[in-house]
């Protein structure tokens, strides 16, 4: 595999959305920039939605990724969370079609199985496979951060083993 990648996860939420951009190298991942995108609970939720898509924009421009990849939400306690969650990845969404870029979705349970092997992984089982993946001398300090970065993986560890099961079956 000489080719290489590059993608950029993404942790969608009102407050704060995680960003990380990581590319395949042969078979190493190397993160390039990450990063939160944070809004202020003060300001009208359209102006907040306006500022992350703007961001998520000018990382685009500024990286020009293959894909993006983005966490789906699947259940919320709180409903209010889980409508604001789906306000920020709607958001995604859109800016992703509006630039071209390829999206993959994926549910935390396919990340934790992707990153850490295990589909029921702890929060910080999974955070420190994502520091050893990308050999990072620490944990992101920032769980919304450590997430886009596992998603981005995790879209890199499926397409590593997509091409390895259409590699067998020929």
């Amino acid at each position: 595999m000489g080719e290489w990648m590059r993608i950029i996860g993404i942790d969608p939420g009102i407050a704060i959305t995680g960003y990380a951009l990581v590319e395949e190298r042969g078979s190493d991942f190397i993160c390039s920039a990450s990063g939160c995108i944070r809004t202020d609970k003060d300001l009208p939720s359209e102006i907040r939605l306006r500022k992350i898509h703007e961001k998520i924009l000018e990382l685009i421009s500024e990286f020009s990724p293959d894909a993006l990849a983005v966490e789906k939400i699947f259940f919320s306690k709180n409903v209010r969370t889980a409508f604001q969650v789906g306000e920020a990845r709607g958001v995604v969404i859109l800016t992703a079609a509006m630039k071209n870029l390829q999206l993959y979705e994926y549910t935390p349970l396919q990340v934790k199985q992707a990153v850490a092997g295990y589909g029921k992984a702890e929060k910080v089982q999974v955070q420190k496979m994502v520091q050893m993946l990308l050999k990072l001398s620490s944990i992101p300090k920032v769980d919304d951060e450590a997430d886009a970065m596992a998603v981005a993986l995790c879209h890199l560890q499926n397409r590593r083993w997509q091409e390895a099961v259409k590699g067998g079956s020929r």
